[in-house]
């Protein structure tokens, strides 16, 4: 790769690391008002796609994949989500060292109304308005 490629492709990754750090920014401004994060919100939208027989729930690990969070971070979120009442944590009954992590119906109503403001905080910076 010659040094003008180079430079190239660190500028477009330097342009997506801009559009990541608006949008989530525009998330968290959107959001707070409701006492949640972009991170929040995010734990909170992939356990509403979970199937009602489900329970809208997730074992922990799956989450710290898909919330890119280290695990300890993760912990601390779904620990205060807990507190909050939008969560709740229960021991995996066929291995007890795995953790699942559900949705209350105080978590589902609260992502119901704050859906609409992170899907249009979404919208202004990744269309480019």
């Amino acid at each position: 790769m010659g040094a003008n490629a180079g430079a190239r492709l660190a500028e477009q990754w330097r342009g997506i690391l801009s559009v990541h750090a608006r949008t989530m920014c525009e998330i968290d401004r959107a959001l707070h008002p409701h006492g949640l994060c972009a991170s929040d919100f995010e734990v909170l939208d992939i356990l509403t796609a979970g199937t009602v027989e489900e329970s809208h729930r997730r074992q922990v690990h799956d989450l710290a994949d898909r919330v890119h969070l280290s695990q300890s971070a993760l912990s601390r979120l779904v620990g205060r989500l807990e507190r909050e009442g939008l969560v709740e944590r229960s021991v995996c009954a066929t291995d007890r060292r795995r953790m699942w992590v559900s949705l209350t119906r105080k978590g589902r109503d609260l992502h119901t109304e704050v859906l609409p403001l992170q899907r249009a905080a979404l919208e202004r910076p990744l269309s480019g308005s």
